[in-house]
């Protein structure tokens, strides 16, 4: 089994801080900013950053479902991982200044792949498909504290 890797990062006209604080909002904000990709939503512990435990339904093409149930720590300052109790999926979302009131998002997911060729299929595809997902996430994220910084 390979380790297969997705990331998309994006420049969000906010500080680091604005940013970080809506990505960990688990019982708010990050409802409202997953695309429809993401169902069945719901926080089942916390709700804020470290210590939440959250559930989805991520539909990566029309025929994979995942069901996830993530474990939420933040090992450092501006970072945010969510460990999928049900797979070796880790999403790590890293948020860090990027000049005057802006900040950069970054989100990488790794997982332990498939062996053969559907490995072979899904090493090659998957992360293009998942980071197409979080980038809508992350466009999503930043209309919504965009529009709070200009208030």
């Amino acid at each position: 089994m390979a380790q297969v890797e997705a990331t998309t990062e994006r420049i969000i006209a906010a500080d680091a801080e604005t940013v970080f604080d809506a990505l960990a909002d688990y019982s708010g904000t990050r409802a409202k900013v997953l695309p429809e990709h993401f169902s069945e939503y719901e926080v089942r512990e916390g709700g804020d950053g470290e210590g939440t435990l959250v559930h989805w339904k991520l539909q990566a093409t029309s025929k994979r479902v995942r069901d996830c149930l993530l474990e939420v720590s933040e090992p450092t300052d501006g970072q945010l991982v969510e460990k999928d109790r049900n797979s070796s999926m880790v999403t790590t979302w890293t948020v860090t200044p990027a000049g005057e009131g802006k900040s950069r998002a970054v989100v990488t997911t790794v997982w332990n792949g498939a062996g053969g060729i559907g490995g072979f299929f899904e090493k090659t595809f998957a992360p293009k498909g998942l980071a197409r997902i979080y980038d809508l996430v992350l466009a999503r994220l930043a209309a919504e504290v965009e529009a709070g910084v200009e208030k």
